[in-house]
């Protein structure tokens, strides 16, 4: 009986198809690949035992699923309901480890444009032809930065930001165990009141999980101060979008940068697109336009095709239940 994979994938090259190719020949598997969403669930329905792609619908419509990896980092659609699996035993593994280069280096172009005033003040001058110039701007250097959400993407940032001469960086988790020599604290999460206060740029990297759903609050919103920023690259659901528009609005905290909203895409007519001093993009930090990510996601996949063909532990397993 053949051992069939479906891949249906945007990002992938030629090179691509053919390092999966050869993982899939070197593991006793077929490997099918699909350029058409309907033509790929409708694949699936056979007897399809693995799917490397980012769609619900291919894991619904396929009844003997083995595994399911993601070709994002963020699973909460694969988590939040078991009855999308038809096999409840079927195994999710995520992309984490990919993006922390691109979204990284997101965060800093955002807080950089934030902090020197190229956003909104500098941009809006040009466009009015305004040569208007010396206005006053802050550095990373010296900056006191808090990360919740020590993973591969706040990490990434953290280096970066250590690199550029961060004053203090403060790393908040669920155990407040210490994941990298980057961050010169690390606090759990049930003390990241006591950490607001004196931060100058919130950085949020985290996964959707009930834990994680409205995590900054209105009131811990209210614990920022007024040259704070707020970055957000993790899911929308992380903070209170009305009460930080108001914070924004009436100059509370200086700045903030959401590449996630909730709902996504953005209504037209929502009130965050005239929020002041909010810089939006639209979930593009992670993008697979970055050759080196779109490398990294087919390395990973392949990487536990070995292991899943060998029956060794998946490096990349989530846990349905926590969520990643």
């Amino acid at each position: 009986m053949s051992r069939d994979i479906c891949v249906y994938n945007e990002f992938l090259t030629d090179a691509h198809r053919a390092r999966i190719e050869q993982a899939a020949r070197e593991t006793g598997f077929t490997v099918h690949f699909f350029d058409n969403a309907a033509q790929a669930e409708e694949f699936v329905r056979g007897d399809c035992e693995i799917i490397y792609s980012y769609l619900p619908s291919l894991v619904q419509a396929a009844p003997h699923l083995k595994w399911f990896c993601c070709a994002s980092a963020g699973v909460d659609l694969f988590c939040q309901d078991d009855s999308l699996f038809q096999n409840p035993d079927c195994l999710l593994t995520n992309s984490s480890g990919a993006y922390g280069t691109a979204i990284s280096e997101h965060i800093l172009m955002v807080t950089l444009m934030l902090l020197r005033r190229y956003y909104p003040t500098y941009a809006q001058l040009v466009r009015e032809h305004n040569w208007k110039r010396n206005l006053p701007i802050r550095s990373i250097l010296g900056s006191r930065i808090t990360v919740v959400g020590t993973g591969d993407l706040g990490t990434s940032f953290a280096r970066r930001a250590k690199a550029l001469g961060a004053g203090t960086i403060i790393g908040v988790n669920r155990s407040g165990r210490q994941p990298d020599p980057c961050y010169d604290k690390i606090v759990p999460t049930a003390q990241l009141d006591s950490v607001l206060p004196e931060t100058e740029i919130l950085v949020l990297c985290l996964p959707q999980t009930p834990d994680t759903v409205g995590i900054l609050s209105r009131e811990r919103i209210a614990l920022l101060g007024p040259e704070s920023i707020v970055v957000n690259v993790g899911r929308g659901s992380a903070v209170d979008q009305e009460a930080l528009a108001e914070a924004l609005n009436e100059g509370r905290i200086f700045g903030a940068a959401l590449d996630v909203v909730t709902p996504e895409p953005l209504p037209a007519d929502h009130s965050l697109w005239e929020t002041k001093n909010l810089l939006l993009t639209p979930h593009c930090s992670g993008d697979t336009a970055l050759g080196w990510t779109c490398d990294k996601l087919v390395e990973m996949f392949c990487e536990d095709l070995f292991n899943y063909a060998a029956g060794r532990p998946m490096k990349h397993l989530v846990d349905r239940k926590r969520g990643y």
